[in-house]
């Protein structure tokens, strides 16, 4: 089987403002052009992906950091797979931590997301991982793998053969924190075996699975040094040219 392309996604998050996101996203642009072995994303606020978009060189990918789990009609506020492909996003972040916690997202409606992103031909990037108290609880690999099989119930193995896993413990995103090396390749081999049970060992092995709890430049290369991490889901790191161009230049030599 082929080596997996390491990947590094960029979530803003709602930061920055118009002009400092066509700034990064150019500095971002030409940084992923060096390394093209690396698979580059960047997940703006909504109201700037389109202008963002224009901005990027093809090295980098654009990315919604979320989807409606409909397809269309009157939910106020909602942005549809549709609409996210009519203006060239081609991925979209499913479930991540700040959603499922702060916002009460169940794995039920992040199923339903994943058929969304599966039907438009957007490459969906799934976020799971446990909280303070479930990890302290000795509950990590319980949680990890029950929001797998929730939000993964009904999409058939080829359905989901793009599916890229974002392993994100809550209790290190925006913290500071990070597990350690080891605990992060834990939960990974978690994330494989879970994927194994549901569909094959082929897939399991095929699937990227990234980090995504406050990577930055000085812990990136001891993170992706694990065999079983394939690049990193990143914050407030990918803010800053020059630390998201030094994590992505870690992936590269992977």
């Amino acid at each position: 089987m082929a080596p997996r392309r390491p990947i590094i996604g960029g979530n803003w998050k709602m930061n920055l403002t118009r002009a400092e996101g066509l700034a990064l996203a150019a500095a971002v642009g030409d940084v992923a052009s060096a390394y093209p072995r690396v698979e580059v994303a960047v997940f703006p606020p909504f109201p700037y992906l389109d202008a963002v978009r224009a901005e990027t060189t093809p090295a980098v990918a654009v990315g919604a950091q979320d989807c409606s789990a409909e397809a269309k009609g009157a939910f106020t506020g909602q942005v549809s797979v549709g609409m996210l492909v009519d203006i060239g996003v081609t991925s979209v972040l499913i479930g991540h931590s700040e959603r499922r916690h702060g916002l009460g997202e169940t794995d039920a409606i992040l199923c339903r997301k994943l058929a969304r992103a599966v039907d438009g031909g957007v490459l969906p990037v799934l976020c799971v991982g446990e909280t303070l108290a479930e990890r302290d609880a000795g509950r990590a690999h319980e949680v990890i793998a029950t929001q797998l099989r929730g939000a993964l119930d009904g999409h058939s193995e080829a359905s989901m053969s793009q599916l890229v896993i974002a392993y994100e413990p809550v209790w290190a995103i925006g913290t500071g924190r990070t597990a350690t090396p080891a605990d992060a390749a834990e939960a990974h081999r978690t994330v494989r075996r879970t994927l194994q049970d549901l569909y094959s060992a082929r897939f399991a092995e095929k699937a990227r699975v990234m980090y995504g709890g406050s990577v930055n430049a000085r812990n990136a290369a001891e993170l992706f040094a694990q065999e079983d991490i394939d690049g990193g889901l990143v914050g407030g790191a990918s803010l800053i040219a020059s630390d998201f161009a030094a994590i992505i230049a870690a992936a590269a030599g992977r």
